[in-house]
């Protein structure tokens, strides 16, 4: 796949990148897979870009404005993988 663009992407292939992209971590983190995945919904359903999520979980990560999963998981950087 050459493209990851919303335009260029079917909802399977962008609920594929999303599941590849953050891979199996269930085993090293209670919870944190569906907790990322939930983050990457509206680009899963063609709402926001994964440039835009990731930009939007800089932000708030940056400001110490707290968002759901923050905290809960050390395995949240892997959705920087994404971009």
């Amino acid at each position: 796949m050459e493209s990851i663009l919303i335009k260029d992407t079917t909802k399977e292939e962008r609920e594929f990148i999303v599941a590849e992209s953050i891979g199996n971590i269930n085993g090293s983190c209670d919870g944190c897979a569906a907790g990322l995945i939930e983050m990457y919904q509206d680009y899963i359903d063609g709402k926001k870009e994964i440039r835009e999520i990731n930009m939007e979980f800089r932000a708030h990560y940056e400001s110490g404005i707290e968002m759901p999963g923050k905290a809960d998981c050390s395995y949240v950087q892997e959705a920087n993988l994404l971009i």
